[in-house]
């Protein structure tokens, strides 16, 4: 079992009441709508970091969905969103078909 970890922060009074007011309306506690703004804010930094290193030529599609913890569906429709040229070439497209391959446990004939 992994150990939690405890983070405390101060927080402006208006950040402080919008949290108040998500507990409110959510019913939740304080740690659980903690978390779950920090689950929703990472995984957004996430799609924004991977789609800044795409962008920029540094990671390949598929390389962005798997640093973003994302279906490469679902970060091509983040790029969409976010007006990110998409650069899907055979090479994308022979990586991917290899990683699906590996995965069924069978072989391409792209190999």
């Amino acid at each position: 079992m992994k150990k939690e970890e405890l983070i405390a922060s101060r927080v402006p009074p208006d950040l402080a009441a919008d949290l108040r007011r998500l507990e409110e309306v959510e019913h939740l506690d304080r740690s659980t709508a903690v978390r779950r703004l920090l689950y929703s804010g990472i995984r957004e930094w996430k799609l924004e970091h991977a789609g800044k290193l795409y962008r920029e030529n540094r990671i390949t599609l598929a390389r962005a969905a798997e640093d973003a913890g994302v279906p490469v569906r679902e970060m091509m429709e983040y790029m969409k969103r976010e007006k990110i040229p998409v650069q899907y070439d055979l090479e994308d497209f022979e990586h991917d078909l290899k990683g699906i391959y590996g995965r069924l446990g069978t072989k391409s004939s792209a190999s």
